[in-house]
């Protein structure tokens, strides 16, 4: 597909324009044209799967390819880079997120999540309008600081880290649309960058070093690293447990974030959906604190999630790199070349998807979910380098989003769904602010 067909749609809207682009080639692989860079989009559910999971071991994460370079600035070596590093890293952190001891987290989460909803009590009653994307950053940072990272990081520091990372996010966009530029070329966002992965630092390696000489003694992220081993039996070293502390902060607070912050404007627009969902919060946890036991129970919060996952999944990009030469569905793909695939583009592709723009969390019943392909939708990615931190992020979601509407109902200052602001993440383009409003309870429950 030559530049001159795409170019003027990058330039205005290049998630939209990448959309476009799948739309247009139906699901079929197609060769990008752009100048020097020509990487293959992969949009079809199967040639997603073929490159993800069936020859994941032939489409390395490349650290100095598309995307990976720009952020590997930030995020080093380590649980996400490619090779022995990774797979060391990886192997250290995975029992940190298996279902047994995500769930073992619930009642030190719930707790946080509602320590940390009770201080939205005063802006309620006094009717103040509340940013609630920094809302939301506030409760996921106090229920991770503690489940995760045992409150080795205050709250406060840990809001720094967030907002250094909102920075970057944006920064390192230009780096990504041109990325073929080397990095000794100074570029827009390469200031933006420094700075904040200075704050990143400044916050983060105190509390690495601080907790090398107490590992024994501590169950969290950075104990955890710091008493690993290589395959080698090595030790590691500061850098690399700085690289692991600095992306799962990231991977653990980034998602939960910024996806909630799309579902209120969603939820605004489409009453029917709201009056679903608060029917089934009210039915499961009544006036009580949300527990571990109502989670399973939420089956309509899970779909909405998922629906919001589907049209905002936090890795919208998955670029990887051929090590051999392969064939995708009869298309030659050479040594070297740059494969993509988009959750953002398949998940929104007419072929795959019916009405794929309108916010439809009917399209997660069980029944649906079978008749589809598994990899119509992959938020988290998928094969050997698929997010650890997914199950976390539905149970803290749910958490989440079951303590706020229990007790709180909203209005939009601004109503609308915001456009796409496209970063490493994708964000809206402008903040979302609204008043909470005191729920009334349900009949037959207690007061809150």
């Amino acid at each position: 597909m030559p530049l001159r067909q795409i170019l003027p749609g990058m330039l205005r809207d290049p998630a939209r324009a990448l959309i476009d682009v799948g739309n247009r080639t139906q699901g079929s692989l197609v060769r990008i044209n752009l100048g020097s860079f020509r990487p293959y989009l992969v949009t079809h559910p199967r040639h997603v799967q073929h490159v993800l999971r069936d020859r994941a071991e032939n489409y390395e994460r490349a650290g100095d390819g598309l995307f990976w370079r720009p952020v590997k600035r930030l995020f080093g070596e380590g649980i996400l880079g490619e090779g022995q590093i990774w797979s060391a890293s990886r192997r250290m952190l995975q029992p940190m997120f298996t279902a047994k001891r995500v769930e073992a987290m619930i009642d030190g989460m719930a707790e946080a999540i509602r320590d940390a909803v009770d201080e939205l009590d005063q802006p309620s009653s006094a009717g103040r309008t509340v940013d609630i994307g920094a809302e939301q950053a506030r409760i996921v940072c106090r229920a991770i600081m503690r489940v995760l990272f045992a409150d080795k990081i205050s709250v406060a520091d840990a809001m720094r880290v967030v907002d250094a990372q909102d920075v970057i996010a944006t920064a390192v966009i230009p780096r990504i649309i041109v990325p073929f530029a080397p990095l000794s070329l100074p570029m827009p966002g390469d200031r933006p960058f420094r700075r904040a992965k200075r704050i990143v630092d400044d916050v983060l390696v105190p509390v690495v070093r601080a907790t090398r000489a107490v590992a024994d003694e501590g169950d969290d992220v950075i104990s955890t690293l710091w008493r690993a081993r290589t395959d080698d039996g090595r030790q590691l070293d500061e850098q690399q447990v700085r690289n692991d502390t600095v992306a799962m902060f990231a991977a653990t607070t980034e998602t939960t974030i910024n996806v909630l912050t799309w579902f209120w404007p969603h939820l605004e627009q489409r009453p029917d959906i709201a009056d679903r969902l608060y029917a089934e919060i009210d039915r499961v946890v009544g006036g009580e604190p949300v527990r571990r036991e109502h989670l399973p129970e939420l089956t309509y919060t899970r779909m909405v999630l998922d629906e919001l996952l589907r049209l905002y999944p936090i890795g919208w990009i998955i670029p990887r790199r051929a090590v051999a030469a392969d064939e995708i569905d009869g298309v030659p793909i050479e040594a070297g070349a740059t494969v993509v695939a988009s959750p953002l583009v398949t998940q929104r592709m007419a072929r795959f998807w019916d009405r794929p723009d309108e916010f439809d969390p009917e399209r997660f019943r069980p029944e649906q979910v079978r008749a589809r392909h598994r990899y119509a939708h992959f938020p988290f990615g998928g094969g050997p380098h698929q997010c650890l931190g997914m199950y976390l992020f539905y149970l803290e979601a749910q958490l989440i989003l079951a303590t706020m509407l229990s007790r709180y109902r909203f209005r939009m200052r601004r109503p609308g769904v915001p456009g796409l602001r496209l970063a490493a993440a994708l964000r809206p383009r402008h903040r979302v602010e609204l008043t909470l409003l005191a729920a009334s309870p349900s009949p037959g429950t207690a007061p809150a």
